[in-house]
């Protein structure tokens, strides 16, 4: 492809991360059953994802980290597995759909957004939306079991953009997020309803956070039972 080495270039290092900065909304062009798997042939319109794109690269696709199969011109091909199917909204994707597109980041670029693997962890819904100002705020409900990693001021991913955490609910399962004027005009976010579905991808930082965390408190753990049992 005349497209070549240009634009981000190859992400170094064994897995491809993001930003969370869209880079552009692109549109479902046609979405078939892939005869050799249970999964889904998406293919796909956009034209700055495409600049510098290689058969096996990674685009992330509305938070979704996919491989590309095939480009050509404007359109390029990714493969949806099952898995992916059940834990995201890319099912309910039809012909015309617009979905945020963010290329693979380069290790040596900036980041403007946050470390972003486009991994989703589950499927949030949209429960409330309102305007104050020039900025848009929504409400979203999410399995209780994310809430542990979302945080106010903390960052998360919507749908592949990187925002940040206003407001928390523990009991509710919800956390709330605004959208400046700019970011409303370069997402598909806005155009979401109440009862939509978006993809929602936690800050990994806070599980490492928690995993290294889980290892303290059992070193701690069996000291306390070594020292009380001493004790008795």
């Amino acid at each position: 492809s005349a497209r070549g080495k240009k634009g981000r270039g190859a992400p170094v290092g064994p897995r491809a991360m993001f930003t969370g900065i869209v880079e552009e909304i692109g549109e479902v062009d046609e979405m078939l059953m892939d005869i050799k798997t249970p999964g889904v042939s998406l293919t796909l319109k956009g034209n700055v994802v495409l600049d510098g794109a290689y058969e096996g690269c990674s685009i992330a696709v509305n938070g979704v980290c996919l491989t590309v199969t095939e480009f050509r011109n404007n359109k390029f091909t990714v493969g949806i597995s099952p898995e992916t199917l059940r834990l995201t909204n890319m099912g309910e994707l039809i012909p015309g759909s617009k979905v945020n597109l963010e290329r693979a980041a380069a290790m040596d670029g900036r980041n403007s957004g946050h470390v972003v693997q486009g991994h989703v962890d589950d499927v949030g819904e949209v429960i409330e939306s309102w305007a104050d100002g020039e900025s848009l705020f929504f409400k979203v409900k999410v399995p209780p079991r994310l809430m542990q990693y979302i945080v106010p001021k903390g960052f998360i991913a919507i749908d592949g953009t990187s925002l940040t955490v206003c407001e928390t609910s523990l009991e509710g399962s919800w956390f709330t997020f605004m959208l400046v004027d700019y970011t409303q005009k370069h997402v598909i976010i806005p155009s979401k309803k109440d009862g939509g579905k978006v993809n929602i991808e936690v800050d990994v930082m806070s599980k490492y956070v928690e995993n290294a965390m889980k290892s303290v408190n059992e070193r701690l753990e069996r000291l306390e039972a070594k020292v009380f049992g001493s004790e008795a």
